[in-house]
């Protein structure tokens, strides 16, 4: 993970930390030392105390951005399925899935990062941008790489519900709109790679249970006997190189 990408999660978090709605003095509340002082220049300053409560409030939330924002869910989503068509219980661990799915989405992300951290976060940092400005300006990109990875049909679906459209361009979309469409046409989408994923080894199974009830084996599981055989054909095909690869091929990013 480089340094830009970093920078950009940080600016998220503290723009959230930084939002209006906490402007105010909860003295009141018994809290004395959690203070927030209006500036001559309209700037609002907060005490220490206000700023790591709203810190650790905001880094709850960044779980929920990764996940509905980003490639995140459809490449753990078919990693998962691979290991269920694979037959290994938990082998890779939960662990490992995530871990290759968080590199693998700030990989496929990293053009967007790049931007956001050029276009947004050093003129914030340089003070060149006011805080709503840049925040407003980096949901704009993140909003225009969900767009064009969502599908039209299911935009329109939510576009129905809520009664509004039709948009002239991408940029027009509320952004109420484009996450639960873009969340909805990932795990459609997710469970399409799966299902094909699935197939090959499907067959596998079939064939062994079919060669087992032949010869009377009935008592011996299909499972472990394909076990070796599903492995050595994902080893074979190279697997996770083609798995990893095609999936990164899946995303639009502009």
């Amino acid at each position: 993970m480089n340094m830009s990408l970093l920078k950009v999660i940080v600016f998220f978090t503290l723009s959230l930390v930084g939002s209006a709605t906490f402007a105010q003095d909860l003295s009141a509340f018994g809290l004395p030392a959690v203070t927030s002082v209006e500036e001559l220049n309209g700037e609002t300053t907060y005490s220490l105390s206000l700023q790591i409560l709203i810190l650790m409030t905001a880094l709850t939330v960044l779980p929920s951005l990764v996940l509905g924002m980003t490639a995140f869910t459809r490449i753990i989503i078919v990693l998962s399925i691979l290991r269920q068509a694979l037959g290994t219980q938990q082998t890779p661990p939960n662990q490992v899935l995530i871990a290759v799915a968080l590199f693998l989405s700030f990989y496929i992300m990293s053009p967007i990062f790049e931007v956001l951290y050029v276009e947004t976060v050093t003129p914030f940092l340089d003070g060149k941008m006011q805080m709503e400005q840049a925040l407003s300006q980096g949901l704009a990109l993140l909003k225009e790489f969900m767009v064009s990875n969502t599908r039209v049909d299911t935009l329109n679906l939510f576009a129905d519900l809520s009664d509004s459209g039709p948009f002239l361009d991408k940029q027009s979309i509320p952004l109420p709109i484009v996450l639960p469409a873009f969340i909805t046409s990932e795990l459609k989408t997710a469970f399409e790679i799966g299902f094909l994923i699935f197939l090959p080894f499907l067959v596998i199974d079939m064939v062994i249970a079919s060669i087992l009830m032949s010869l009377g084996m009935m008592m011996l599981s299909p499972m472990l006997i394909s076990l070796p055989f599903k492995l050595l054909l994902f080893v074979l095909v190279d697997g996770w190189a083609m798995t990893i690869g095609s999936l990164s091929a899946t995303f639009l990013v502009s």
